[in-house]
């Protein structure tokens, strides 16, 4: 018969109950003080220590004892191996939208005596929900002057502050760094000697840009030197006064008369390796940076350089539009695609193969990322950049120009614990950025999100991205299959196009997982007659998808050069509308000006129609129903089409008729 241990191990108390040997904190249960087992307990002045008692000294197992132990002994011996408090999880994450180097900051301006913790945790606070930085929002509420903050921020970066009062910058290195570039990258050029430019910034973490200066200059070094960001803006007005801004047209006209790239014109189809000195020119170097800074400034979307028999064009489409810029003359279409290639560090020597590279540039402290297309034709080559400027998207779903009502029951979707959620709409519709944003919010230390995608075109932090790569058979299916094994909470993939994809994506929400993906289709009824086409079974439909949402992308009207005028009788046809429909209600569209560079346009809104899935919705796709059927009982419900969010968007000025015409099509009455 096995003998009971007079002194069993106390298990810890309970949440909740009181602990009469804890640390004296009202109501506190999980507070015992740190120590090892058995040590005594150091009680609060004032507080009668427990009588020692020799069954509070823990004993060799098995040991048995005689005497019972007293209450306080046996409270002492509870407290003594009680597990150390734990902290909440709401003060562990409590600044976790702080960034490193915010953190550094701080800690620097604290050792420097400048501010204190409170005052730290009270900007802390309010960065949450303004976009301002450390110590933009310092210098608001007077806590640091600007003399200060530069010594900090030198001190962190061993960098020294320069006074630009009484700056003179050298007119080698004015004429080196290009207005426009200088603007986008808010500095200032101050001497340039032994291939060394010196520059004047006012943000020590964009220290990118010095990288993107040696690249896109072609020189050796960039020392940069912190001084007060008004006194940049100042001296940047003042040294550029007297200079002639360049434009296309003026560096077209000097590349014409230097003669660059006319002994190669001809040859483009022939391996040449002798023309470092030709795409290396300075006037190459200065168009093709003014094109790039262009592109970014006017938020283009994709640069195209096209070569043909007898001309070489060069366009950039902004919110979905083609423009055409100045174009080069013809022969310098070598020394533009090798320039390229070069800072996409792609082969100049392979002029027969589709090449694929990338050109990552920060501008004003903004990453922006550049895909480089290559493709070789029959004149040359033709090469697309594709712009991915994060700062552009804005990823949030306030953003995207969807109603509050859309909103409200879009944000209740991505909420739920499974299911599919499908954007559908043709490509550049903003389905990606739609899907984004939806990530974005779910974006929480206790959520698992891995995307799959076709490629990745924005790096979220806090989620799991992983690129297609079909030659090494990475498709959407097999990558499926990996990050189920991966135990994630969500998943992105970034397209269903096959029915292998489709059913893994079933499966991943049948077992628990949330699934968002896209599909090319007209409109959100007809989504599931694609799905239907790709063989999912009608049951697996019902059982899976939870809300589908079409959309469009149309131009915005800029509010800056907002007209209204009355629309005439024809263009209301086109519309399918009468003059006694409209009500007096005005038309608006853009006369242009110097905001929207005469365009009339300014960025673009999204147009869109939700259709959340039911018990009505999912028994007549069980029983087969056709894309009408679908569509008619969803209007009956009171889902908004695409044309109706058009009109919406159109009667309050946001945009104009003949966008929502181009991207909205009329349904026919059934």
């Amino acid at each position: 018969m096995a003998m009971n241990n007079p002194n069993p191990p106390k298990k810890p108390d309970a949440p909740g109950k009181a602990n009469t040997a804890g640390n004296g904190l009202p109501g506190s249960s999980k507070s015992a003080p740190p120590g090892r087992p058995g040590q005594p307990v150091v009680n609060k002045p004032g507080v009668k220590p427990p009588t020692p008692s020799p069954a509070a000294t823990p004993k060799p197992s098995g040991a048995s004892s005689s005497a019972a132990p007293s209450s306080v002994a046996k409270s002492a011996a509870t407290t003594s191996v009680a597990p150390p408090p734990r902290k909440p999880q709401s003060t562990r994450n409590r600044f976790s939208h702080i960034d490193a180097n915010t953190l550094q900051l701080a800690k620097k301006l604290e050792d420097l005596g400048f501010l204190d913790g409170p005052q730290i945790e009270s900007l802390y606070e309010e960065m949450r929900t303004s976009t301002a930085t450390l110590g933009e929002l310092a210098l608001q509420r007077g806590l640091l002057n600007e003399e200060q903050l530069l010594q900090a921020l030198a001190e962190i970066h061993g960098m020294r502050v320069a006074n630009l009062e009484e700056a003179k910058p050298t007119a080698e290195a004015i004429k080196l760094v290009q207005k426009q570039m200088a603007e986008l990258y808010k500095l200032v050029p101050l001497s340039y000697e032994n291939d060394v430019l010196t520059v004047a910034m006012a943000d020590p973490n964009n220290l990118q840009a010095m990288d993107d200066l040696r690249n896109l200059l072609g020189i050796k070094q960039v020392n940069p030197v912190l001084a007060p960001p008004k006194q940049i803006e100042t001296l940047l007005v003042r040294a550029y006064s007297n200079e002639k801004e360049e434009s296309i047209s003026g560096l077209i006209k000097e590349l014409e008369a230097s003669g660059i790239g006319t002994a190669t014109y001809g040859r483009e189809n022939s391996i040449d390796l002798s023309g470092e000195e030709m795409f290396n020119a300075a006037p190459v170097r200065k168009l093709i940076n003014m094109v790039l800074l262009m592109a970014i400034r006017d938020h283009a979307s994709d640069i195209h350089f096209e070569p043909f028999e007898d001309e070489y064009k060069m366009r950039y489409r902004c919110d979905g539009v083609l423009y055409e810029m100045v174009p080069p003359p013809r022969h310098l279409a070598g020394a533009i695609a090798s320039r390229i290639k070069v800072m996409a560090n792609l082969d100049i020597a392979e002029r027969r193969l589709p090449q694929d590279g990338r050109i990552e540039l920060n501008v004003g402290g903004n990453p922006v990322d550049m895909r480089v297309s290559v493709l070789p034709t029959m004149f040359g080559e033709s090469i697309v950049i594709r712009v991915l400027d994060r700062t552009n998207v804005g990823l949030s779903l306030d953003r995207i120009g969807m109603p509050p009502d859309l909103l409200a029951a879009f944000r209740a979707i991505i909420r739920k614990p499974n299911g599919i959620v499908l954007v559908t709409g043709p490509t550049g519709s903003g389905k990606t950025t739609t899907l984004y944003s939806a990530l974005s919010e779910l974006n929480e230390i206790d959520v698992k999100i891995i995307t799959t995608e076709d490629p990745v075109e924005y790096e979220i932090d806090g989620i799991v991205q992983c690129p297609i790569n079909p030659e090494i058979d990475v498709t959407f299916a097999n990558c499926l299959r990996a990050i189920l094994r991966q135990d994630p909470d969500i998943i992105l993939v970034g397209e269903i196009r096959d029915l292998e994809t489709a059913q893994i994506a079933i499966q991943a929400s049948l077992t628990g997982h949330l699934v968002f993906s896209t599909l090319h289709t007209n409109d959100a009824p007809s989504s599931v007659t694609r799905l239907r086409d790709m063989g999912v079974e009608p049951f697996l439909i019902t059982a899976t998808v939870e809300a589908i949402q079409a959309q469009r992308l149309v131009r915005r009207i800029c509010q800056n050069c907002r007209t209204s005028y009355e629309p005439t009788r024809e263009q209301l046809m086109e519309l399918n509308m009468t003059p006694d429909q409209l009500k007096g209600r005005p038309f608006f569209y853009g006369e242009g000006c110097e905001k929207c560079n005469n365009l009339g346009f300014k960025g673009r809104t999204g147009l869109f129609e939700l259709m959340i899935m039911n018990d009505d919705l999912r028994d007549m796709v069980s029983r087969g129903a056709s894309t009408d059927a679908l569509r008619n009982y969803t209007r009956k419900l009171g889902m908004q089409s695409l044309r109706d969010a058009g009109l919406q968007a159109l009667f309050n000025g946001l945009t104009t008729l003949d966008e929502v015409v181009r991207e909205t099509v009329l349904e026919d009455d059934t």
